[in-house]
């Protein structure tokens, strides 16, 4: 007899980086009305990692909470979903199983398809735990945001890492069935191996996340899903914040609801407070909108919440999660926060020296400044392999919080 548990979200938490640049500064600098970008594109700030950061120090300091409040004795799987890879073959979530100290009984995989893959990992969770109700995956999603100086995608980086402990019964979000999913060949944002940049066509992107969001709902309901009627909030991926309130006048456009702005606040309103002063986290971005909804709803217990996750290339997918009662005595609210608040601000002469900053290709060893005060830092390379430090190693313990 197949075991029908409730799958779905048990704990979520996110990192960002150690500095944040201000829309405002990157304004003056341009000689643009700021309007243009808190109004404009919905963003008034972005992460930006400091020399000795990157999506494994990002990763790990978002997945070590996590371990400290559950253990890591049943995490059997580690999914590393991201579009900013650091190597070619080895998967970055290798690091951060070592740099959390799991056991080796475990595997160990990096996904990729642009901002979608952090999806595909909850998804493919899902179906190890249905396989094995006793087992967690810890499912970690990092990126860096990264396009050229001056072009028009720059004041839409950013960078994060959320981590979700994905396993049977869980305290967060129950994720329903079905899903509904869409698939095109669309060349709208890429980034050859051969560049550190991702190239976009910002207009053909615009327009390939709507019919993406057209047809993976489309998808859903043919599959049985919920109507939208039903969906208390709606949580999109977003490139820029701007861009899910589009999605999602879109979708009420298509479904025959027309635009009422009203409801279009209501169904999104708590959803881009992370988004828009971290930036755009790729694989992360649905699951920072699904936190800060989280954190903020005064209570969504038994309510459902719909998910829509776009990847450019392009790969889409809508599905609903309920929220479970009780929640709330599992958020990580004041963390996420504190996440946010403890960027130290830096000037635009010193984004730019970070952004352009890379390391040598000649394998001698390089060091990196220490400049971050979190747990995890890059601190170089040595015969082409990144060395990463560890500034305290914790043991996990367990909260009162209930596992």
């Amino acid at each position: 007899m197949a075991d029908t548990s409730p799958i779905g979200i048990h704990d979520l938490s996110f990192a960002t980086t150690e500095y944040v640049l201000a829309h405002t500064a990157l304004a003056q600098h341009n000689g643009t009305d700021v309007a243009k970008y808190h109004k404009g594109i919905g963003q008034r700030s972005m992460s930006v990692p400091a020399a000795d950061e990157d999506i494994v120090t990002m990763g790990a300091a978002a997945a070590a909470p996590l371990l400290e409040r559950h253990g890591s004795e049943n995490i059997r799987t580690v999914i590393f979903a991201t579009e900013s890879s650091i190597d070619q073959a080895k998967s970055a979530g290798i690091y951060v199983h070592s740099l959390l100290g799991m056991g080796s009984a475990t595997r160990v995989v990096e996904l990729k398809q642009a901002c979608y893959g952090a999806t595909a990992a909850l998804q493919f969770a899902i179906g190890l735990v249905r396989r094995d109700p006793a087992q967690r995956v810890l499912v970690v999603a990092a990126d860096v945001s990264k396009y050229e100086l001056d072009s028009p995608g720059e004041a839409t980086q950013g960078a994060a890492a959320v981590a979700m402990l994905v396993g049977a019964e869980p305290a967060l979000v129950r994720i329903e069935e079905p899903s509904g999913v869409f698939t095109a060949d669309v060349m709208d944002f890429w980034r050859p191996n051969y560049r550190e940049a991702a190239l976009v066509d910002g207009q053909e992107s615009i327009t390939a996340y709507l019919l993406a969001a057209e047809g993976c709902w489309k998808d859903y309901t043919e599959q049985g899903g919920r109507p939208l009627e039903e969906f208390t909030a709606f949580c999109y991926h977003q490139p820029f914040t701007k861009m899910a309130y589009k999605a999602h006048r879109h979708l009420l456009n298509h479904c025959g609801h027309g635009v009422d702005e009203d409801r279009v606040a209501r169904d999104l309103g708590l959803t881009t407070a992370y988004n828009n002063v971290i930036g755009n986290s790729y694989t992360a971005s649905v699951y920072l909108a699904l936190a800060a909804l989280l954190d903020q709803a005064d209570d969504l217990s038994g309510q459902a919440v719909g998910l829509l996750s776009y990847g450019s290339g392009s790969v889409a997918e809508f599905f609903a999660g309920t929220v479970v009662p009780g929640y709330r005595a599992h958020l990580r609210t004041a963390a996420h926060r504190a996440a946010i608040d403890r960027r130290e601000p830096v000037d635009h002469a010193r984004y730019r020296a970070l952004h352009e900053r890379s390391f040598p290709t000649d394998g001698e060893e390089h060091r990196t400044p220490a400049e971050t005060t979190g747990p995890f830092r890059l601190a170089g390379i040595r015969g082409h392999k990144r060395v990463y430090e560890t500034r305290a190693q914790r043991p996990p313990r367990h909260s009162q919080i209930p596992r």
